[in-house]
């Protein structure tokens, strides 16, 4: 598959800049694959096309603070995006740095409270090893640290952000991104589901800086993601056992969901990490539907939608929502594949 095949043209005025003051008030395009036909609705009519007996997967991870402004000593800003824990030193994390200059093994980083970060090494290039010289790192992130917005919405984070790029069902803390399909949902309306006989399950896949990373090389196989950790738990195997045995539907709620759904299926391992890339001409074992958002150009999660839906629907579907003017990519509106 070619690069120039993931993609297509974005309005820039498209991309949505604000949640929605519902979350389930969003539209919601709806693509019958086997029909080939399209529907526009609002998400909370999702239940119109589910029926009873159909598992709606969810990942369920929690957005931590994961951005944080910093200081060199000579006065230079460091913007810090923080990843994870690092297994070695004790107390180190992996980090991405934005600085007019490199960061070098020494530099000491100042906070805006007078606490200090000190870089340790590097985790590979470009992604510094920082401690903190006053205290654990999860700390100074709770006291300092903002939601990590995705590049596009081009405004600051705000303390709405806090609980507006956060699913209401999110759990353990780990994640730099929110898993955006899920960001629709209410309790309300998932209990609503419940009742009509949809139920739910919930995996945690901690979604990192590689789901964004874009695909740079012309041939879209040689891309290389990087791994993340998911954990799908014993009462969602078991829910999706169930399910499959009655005839119910696998429906994973958004990209993150379906790739730990299907490094599952093809390991048989419910915990580690998967580096899985999904692009069209792979074979789905687990994932039947799909509730998703609508992706940017030359993405791997643009490139596992067409691996499911199939690359010339998923860009008429495109085509569609941009002539009736959807609301895109993370605080956009929302596509559902069945």
């Amino acid at each position: 598959m070619r690069l120039s095949e993931l993609d297509y043209d974005l309005p820039e005025d498209l991309i949505a800049q604000e949640p929605l003051q519902r979350r389930d008030e969003a539209r919601m395009l709806v693509l019958d694959r086997r029909r080939g036909t399209i529907e526009h609705s609002r998400f909370y009519k999702i239940g119109r096309y589910l029926r009873e007996g159909d598992l709606l997967v969810l990942n369920n991870t929690r957005v931590f603070p994961a951005r944080m402004l910093t200081h060199k000593e000579s006065g230079g800003a460091v913007e810090l995006l923080f990843v994870r824990p690092a297994d070695t030193p004790p107390g180190a994390w992996i980090t991405l740095a934005r600085t007019h200059r490199g960061l070098r093994e020494g530099t000491r980083l100042q906070l805006g409270d007078g606490r200090t970060l000190t870089v340790v090494g590097f985790f590979k290039p470009g992604r510094p090893l920082v401690v903190s010289n006053e205290g654990p790192i999860a700390e100074l992130l709770a006291a300092h640290g903002a939601p990590a917005l995705p590049h596009y919405i081009r405004r600051p984070a705000t303390t709405d952000d806090l609980a507006s790029y956060q699913t209401v069902y999110a759990d353990p803390e780990g994640a730099v991104a929110a898993p955006t399909a899920g960001l629709h949902f209410t309790p309300e309306l998932i209990e609503e589901l419940g009742t009509s006989g949809v139920r739910h399950a919930f995996l945690t896949l901690h979604i990192g800086p590689g789901t964004f990373v874009p695909v740079r090389g012309d041939a879209v196989e040689c891309h290389s993601m990087e791994a993340e950790w998911y954990a799908i738990p014993p009462a969602t195997v078991a829910a999706i056992d169930s399910a499959r045995r009655l005839g119910g539907r696998i429906i994973a709620v958004g990209t993150s969901s379906t790739r730990a759904l299907e490094s599952y299926a093809i390991t048989g391992d419910a915990e580690g990490t998967t580096g899985l890339f999904i692009f069209p001409g792979f074979r789905f074992k687990l994932a039947e539907a799909m509730v998703t958002n609508f992706h940017m150009p030359r993405t791997t999660v643009l490139a596992l939608v067409m691996a499911l839906a199939g690359r010339e629907q998923i860009l008429a579907a495109y085509r569609d929502a941009i002539r009736h003017r959807y609301r895109f990519l993370s605080y956009g509106d929302a596509m559902l594949i069945v």
